[in-house]
Order: structure tokens, then C-alpha cells, then sequence
């Protein structure tokens, strides 16, 4: 039987944060994420939802020459949004984009899609909204067109201990941290600033892990 992991719900908070060099994942992926240790893993099998959203990213770049359908204003404004963040400094960029995303309205997969979980392309959100995976898929995607390498980032599911339900966020890993973009957190906070959060599995392009207390 293919297990699915699902996310469900986000809503709001506040917090502040420092943002360290970025100087690789080596120095930030010994740092245990929201204090858990973890396991990795190879293979996709599992998370269909997660290998569909990168394909159809894949073919929603925003740097495609023509676009076909009435997103165009929407996506022309993704593509010079991201040219706008050429020259600016790393941590400017991290919160233009987490900010960028965060602005659009939070609407469930049920209402947006028809179906309880639905993980939606950055052109998607940008265009229809979204719910919390959706916009940390948007964050990592836009990270990626300014060239951030996937293996400092990482889509995180975890437990709100407040609320009581799934969530996902966006992990990016620096020399001395883990930055998670959140859009119940509307500055980027540390991952050590968060103490409401149980990571139980993160994703990124190469591989996937499981979270342990």
C-alpha cells in the first residue's frame, strides 16, 4: 500500500530573525532541525503529491518565453519580482520572497481544488492561492531561481503543538542555522526560535527524512 503523508491548516504568528552567511549545507545540516535528530532516505515512492509538483514546476518556470493563459499579468510580475532581487543582499532576498509569497490569501485544497490535500505549483499559488504547502513550495521554487541550492532547503511537514494539526514550512539551511520561511510567521525566523513545531518528515529534490524525538 503507498503511504501519503498529509498537511493540513496554517494561520498566523509573529517573530524575528538573524540571518548567518551562506556558506553550505555541510556546516547547517549538523544541526538537529527544531532539535530532532533525523534519518535519510532515498526514493519518492511514497510522496507522489511531491514528484507531481516538481515536474509541473518544472514546466511553470517562470523563465518560459511565452505564457499561454491568463496568469500572464500574475506570472510577469513573479519574473520581475525575482529580477528586482539581482542586487540585493542575501538576507533582502530571503525576505522579499518569503514575503512575496505570504501575501497571497490562504485558501484549503477542498475550496481550491476539490480534494483534501493538493500540492499546488508556485504559478499555482500565485495565481489561485493556497494553503501552507503551497507556499512553501513557491519559497523554494523562487530560491531556486535565484539559484539557491536545493540541498540547503527542505519543505518541511510538521505538528503545530498549538493548534493541533499538520503544517509545512520552508527550511533553509545556512552556515550557523536553520531559517524556516512560514506563512504563519510573517518575519523569517531560526528554527530555534520555534518551539511549537515537531518535524516529522522534511523533502527536498534528492532526498527525504524522517524526524525522531
Amino acid at each position: 500500500m503507498t503511504r501519503h503523508f498529509p498537511i493540513f491548516g496554517c494561520l498566523l504568528a509573529s517573530c524575528l530573525w538573524i540571518l548567518s552567511p551562506l556558506e553550505g549545507l555541510a556546516a547547517g545540516s549538523s544541526i538537529p532541525l527544531f532539535g530532532h535528530q533525523e534519518q535519510q532516505n532515498s526514493g519518492f515512492e511514497i510522496f507522489p503529491l511531491w514528484t507531481a509538483v516538481l515536474q509541473r514546476n518544472e514546466r511553470e518556470s517562470p523563465q518560459e518565453k511565452k505564457c499561454p493563459d491568463a496568469a500572464c499579468p500574475t506570472i510577469d510580475d513573479w519574473k520581475h519580482f525575482l529580477k528586482s532581487l539581482t542586487d540585493k543582499s542575501f538576507a533582502v532576498r530571503v525576505n522579499s520572497i518569503n514575503a512575496y509569497a505570504n501575501r497571497h490569501r490562504y485558501v484549503l485544497d477542498i475550496d481550491n481544488y476539490g480534494v483534501l490535500d493538493y500540492w499546488a505549483t508556485a504559478r499555482q499559488l500565485l495565481v489561485r492561492d493556497g494553503d501552507c504547502e503551497d507556499y512553501a513550495i513557491t519559497k523554494y521554487t523562487s530560491l531556486r531561481q535565484i539559484g539557491v541550492n536545493p540541498d540547503l532547503m527542505r519543505v518541511v511537514v510538521v505538528q503545530d503543538t498549538n493548534l493541533r494539526i499538520a503544517h509545512a514550512v520552508l527550511a533553509l539551511y545556512t552556515a550557523n542555522d536553520i531559517l524556516i520561511l512560514d506563512n504563519q510567521i510573517p518575519e523569517v525566523t531560526s528554527h530555534r526560535a520555534i518551539t511549537h513545531y515537531v518535524p516529522v518528515y522534511s523533502i527536498n529534490e534528492r532526498h527525504w527524512w524522517m524526524h525522531l524525538p
